[in-house]
């Protein structure tokens, strides 16, 4: 310690491994004279307490600063950017206490977070380099440029120096007397959240984000050793989105439990509840005050207060209402769209978004060929939790409409779309914080983007995605409500294309019994879950059963949507292959082999279950002998099929086996061999070795090649 103590001094302060824009504060006992030169409250010392004790992480950065200092390349203006709490401010402390350490440079560390600090810490720099009492005096008083008198003293300095301007997050003040320059005496690093490049003309910028999973637990072990191991520290860091600030709240929290120690998966548990922005922030207790800069809660609130001061308040309610999603990437599509008026003003976004951009609160990352914004887990977090009540019912609407006009309408068959994938996470954030009655709409959403990623073959995503929507929404709306009871039928439905057929009965029996008890035997929901449950105990080997329940399906769609219905008309279609081909010829009157040409007047050639009819027609035709004509039907569908869909894709696959059969039973083994050949190959790689699906395909393969099979 330096400032003339008597060596008892107490010291309060504390130590930590990596921090973000974070002032740690110590206490000393001075004796009489008080600090001397150098001392805690003087320019020669970062204003941040002790330095980090290992920078964790940040050897990139540091050694392009190093090698720049080291290289005297003087003039240059380094900026260090990022969101609050990424720990610009470490990596500044540390290369300062390098530089004056090692290298004997002079280091100036200035706070300029406002005007007043600013101004004070640079005329501390101009008294440090030599400027006397008068000349301080005129600059305080108006009398000369205040700028002018501290570069004038750093351009005279007889040593070189580093200055610091930390937490420069009002970049505007820097200008309001051009504070910023350079000189051939020294070097300028900046910390700033500011990120855009017009506030830093010819600096080189440098963004510090957030630390890779390893390093973050190492944060946690450096600061609380004996709470647990690396792995369990990693869990802790994933839970906090590996933000420096928060690691070392979090360190020390858990190195400060001395009655009931907390271990790091007790505290991993408890950062799953809704309250875990003040569980951190619970760390700074051992601190002397409480600056907002300390706390993931507050840390961001002056960025916000600061849209308000600069006539910018839709920046923070487009940050409110990012806060309703989840902390992955957003499409930038979701935000284009008129709904977004009940918010702010939809001519407004382009400027609330580049806002929370300049101030490194979002970023715009590529996914899945999107362009997206994604904003830190805690940030928004601790933004949610600030939201203030009135707001949240609009902002809750918003989301749900934003949402829904992401999701395709009336889902159809298509090929794999990642970008739907992207949607998944917002959907299930979405209905985590949602309440009231936009509660039954977020999960309808929800299960319609289920929907919509089972129809691309996506059946995992679509598994997932509607069985943690139901568990969600369920503890809002309860077990019986019909959005969540809809949602676990379409969780039953994936189930089954993933080839786990006992839980996909299970499931969607419970599911269809629920829905006749309180909707009625022909509720369309019923009938939809009797649909998906037929297809499973077909597939069971329980035919007749999946018979009789189908016909039941017919039947109840017809009564309550009609017999031109797409849903309707799908079912029907599903008979033509589930029969046996003696009643298929019989099945209504003889109607039902005529089910294409219905199909295509009622709903056009190209619709999905005009061609699905035509596939499950050519199986009809398959089963009644008529080889040829089941070859031309199943041939044309499954050219249909690869151009809307590509090679891949399950329906596809489907026909193309179909068309083996009908090739092979023409005399054509061989191309049946090439054909399923193919089929195998591409099941394999898309459902795996085991899937059903697989293994009947491998098995038709089989009884090719060894001549076992027969039509």
């Amino acid at each position: 310690m330096t400032g003339g103590t008597d060596g008892h001094a107490e010291d309060h302060g504390r130590v930590y491994q990596s921090s973000g824009d974070q002032h740690i504060s110590e206490h000393h006992h001075y004796g009489g004279d008080g600090p001397e030169h150098g001392g805690p409250d003087s320019v020669r010392r970062p204003a941040v307490g002790r330095p980090p004790l290992a920078l964790r992480d940040r050897s990139e950065v540091m050694e392009r600063l190093r090698a720049s200092v080291e290289a005297e390349r003087a003039g240059q203006v380094y900026v260090l950017y990022g969101m609050g709490g990424s720990g610009k401010t470490a990596v500044a402390c540390a290369l300062f206490q390098e530089v004056t350490g090692e290298q004997g440079r002079v280091g100036l560390w200035v706070n300029a977070s406002d005007r007043a600090s600013l101004r004070a810490g640079m005329l501390a720099v101009a008294a440090d380099r030599g400027a006397g009492d008068g000349e301080l005096l005129a600059a305080r008083n108006g009398l000369r440029p205040a700028a002018d008198l501290v570069w004038t003293y750093l351009d005279r300095s007889a040593e070189p120096w580093l200055l610091v301007l930390d937490n420069t997050d009002e970049p505007e003040i820097l200008r309001d007397g051009n504070w910023l320059r350079t000189s051939p005496r020294g070097t300028v690093l900046v910390t700033t959240r500011r990120a855009a490049a017009r506030w830093w003309p010819g600096a080189e910028l440098q963004y510090i984000g957030v630390l890779p999973r390893e390093d973050a637990a190492l944060v946690l072990r450096d600061l609380a050793p004996h709470s647990g191991t690396t792995e369990q520290a990693a869990r802790v860091a994933d839970r906090l989105g590996r933000l420096p600030l928060a690691l070392s709240l979090a360190g020390g929290f858990l190195s400060h439990q001395v009655i009931d120690p907390w271990t790091m998966d007790a505290y991993a548990d408890q950062l799953d509840g809704d309250e875990r922005v003040q569980l951190i922030d619970r760390g700074a207790d051992a601190l002397s005050e409480a600056d907002p800069r300390h706390l993931v809660g507050l840390t961001w609130q002056l960025t916000l207060d600061a849209f308000e001061v600069r006539g910018l308040p839709e920046a923070a309610a487009l940050l409110r209402l990012l806060a309703r999603f989840a902390a992955e990437p957003l499409p930038l599509t979701l935000l284009n769209h008129a709904d977004i008026a009940a918010v702010l003003p939809r001519a407004r976004t382009e400027t609330a978004l580049r806002a929370l951009l300049d101030q490194s609160l979002s970023e715009l990352v590529d996914a899945a060929g999107a362009r997206c914004v994604q904003s830190h887990g805690i940030l928004l977090d601790s933004v949610s939790a600030a939201t203030p009540a009135d707001l949240v019912p609009a902002l809750d609407t918003t989301a749900v409409r934003l949402l829904d006009a992401a999701v395709p309408g009336v889902p159809d068959a298509g090929p794999h779309d990642p970008r739907l994938r992207l949607l998944v996470p917002h959907a299930l954030a979405l209905l985590g914080h949602i309440g009231g009655p936009s509660a039954a709409d977020a999960l309808a959403v929800a299960t319609r983007l289920s929907v919509a990623l089972h129809r691309t073959g996506d059946y995992l995503s679509a598994w997932e995605t509607a069985r943690s929507a139901a568990d969600v929404a369920q503890r809002l709306l309860g077990a019986d409500h019909r959005t969540v009871l809809a949602a676990r039928s379409r969780a039953g439905r994936a189930l089954f294309r993933l080839g786990r057929y006992a839980e996909a009965e299970a499931a969607l029996r419970a599911v269809r019994d629920a829905q006749e008890r309180l909707f009625g035997a022909d509720d369309p929901d019923t009938t939809d879950s009797g649909y998906g449950l037929q297809v499973v105990l077909a597939n069971l080997g329980r035919r007749e059963e999946s018979v009789a329940l189908l016909r039941d399906t017919v039947a109840g769609r017809r009564s309550a949507l009609g017999p031109a219905h797409p849903l309707t008309l799908r079912a029907r279609a599903s008979l033509l292959e589930m029969l046996p081909a003696a009643e298929v010829v019989t099945e209504e009157g003889g109607a039902l082999l005529t089910l294409p040409s219905e199909c295509d007047r009622s709903l056009g050639p190209d619709h999905t279950v005009t061609l699905g009819a035509r596939h499950n027609h050519a199986w009809a035709l398959y089963l009644l002998g008529r080889f040829d004509e089941a070859d031309r039907e199943i041939r044309r569908v499954a050219e249909t099929y690869v151009r809307r869909f590509g090679p891949e894709y399950p329906i596809v696959l489907a026909a193309r086996q179909l068309l083996s059969r009908t090739r092979a039973a023409l005399g054509h083994v061989e191309e049946g061999i090439a054909l399923m050949t193919e089929v195998v190959g591409r099941r394999e790689r898309g459902l795996g070795p085991e899937h059903p699906f697989t293994v009947a395909s491998r098995q038709l393969l089989d009884a090719y090649r060894s001549g076992r099979w027969r039509p």
